[in-house]
């Protein structure tokens, strides 16, 4: 049989069964059929025997679905966001059992991103980087490790939490909070968690007014400005307007300044203050983490039975 005449026998049907089998990309699985002239379990030997090397292949399709996945230990914790094509393979253990190593890995460095990839794997005697894309070829979809991030205190705790976890340490959405403090390691952990889920539910720009980003404070300030302008009040009386109304913004935006979520007849900052009875020294919250899978990765939409058909015709 030519590849005229393979091609011509290989139906969408057969594309998508092998696809369903193997997990591999649409053109991967039509290729796979051309080459052993429509032999479903022949083809499936043929991707396993081709998928690390067809693995930079995947690498254009956008990946934007994945995990977050968290790893702590007594003084630091980590986020990291491994992304896939599609939420089916979020859901396979083996894609999540890559992402809770590559987190626990994660612990072991300084939490930069090079420095994660660059970091052993716990098997296979690979890198992280290397190991991904040896997966990518395995699980058939483009993978991207995409974001990392640590915290560290040198006396405290730092919480995580995950929302909506689809199992331990895994989930849609990665929270880290760090509190230095001499006290109760352990209550100041289950405050820094509720600050976290805090900070899961209300997504703060910045831990204190000094870290909002200039421009952000410029822009808001230039916007109010002019809305006081057209009341056509006095310019003392504009500047008072707009102070009060960066006020409530900051309010909105800084984390100590907002309502905490468990309790919002206090800000965050004045439930510090609170905890610290429970936790038996000063404390100080230092820093924040949050992670929501996917964020600013442009998805490109797909309809999976014009897929079908376009990879079949092709």
């Amino acid at each position: 049989m030519n590849d005229e005449e393979a091609t011509m026998s290989i139906s969408a049907a057969m594309v998508k069964e092998l696809r369903e089998k193997s997990g591999a990309g649409m053109m991967d699985c039509k290729t796979a059929l051309t080459e052993t002239n429509g032999d479903i379990e022949a083809a499936i030997d043929w991707l396993r025997k081709k998928g690390i090397a067809k693995a930079d292949k995947k690498a254009g399709r956008t990946a934007a679905e994945g995990l977050i996945g968290a790893a702590s230990d007594a003084n630091s914790a980590v986020v990291v966001e491994v992304n896939s094509e599609t939420d089916f393979v979020a859901r396979n253990d083996a894609f999540q059992a890559l992402v809770s190593n590559i987190a626990t890995v994660a612990l072991g460095t300084d939490g930069s991103l090079d420095a994660v990839a660059a970091a052993a794997y716990p098997t296979g005697g690979k890198s992280v980087a290397d190991t991904v894309k040896d997966a990518i070829g395995t699980i058939g979809e483009n993978l991207t490790l995409r974001r990392a991030a640590k915290l560290s205190v040198s006396n405290g705790a730092v919480a995580t939490y995950i929302h909506n976890a689809v199992t331990d340490g895994l989930g849609k959405l990665g929270v880290l909070v760090a509190i230095e403090t001499t006290g109760n390691a352990d209550a100041a952990r289950a405050f820094a968690r509720q600050v976290a889920m805090h900070v899961a539910a209300t997504n703060p720009m910045a831990l204190s007014e000094a870290e909002v980003d200039a421009s952000a404070v410029t822009r808001e300030k230039e916007i109010f400005s002019d809305q006081a302008r057209q009341s056509g009040k006095p310019e003392n009386i504009i500047e008072k307007m707009v102070e009060g109304r960066m006020r409530k913004f900051f309010e909105e935006v800084v984390l100590l300044k907002q309502a905490f979520v468990i309790n919002p007849d206090l800000t965050v900052e004045k439930a510090l203050a609170e905890a610290e009875k429970e936790i038996g020294a000063p404390a100080k919250i230092t820093g924040f983490v949050r992670l929501a899978l996917g964020e600013g990765v442009e998805r490109e939409e797909s309809d999976f039975a014009a897929e079908v058909a376009a990879a079949v015709k092709k």
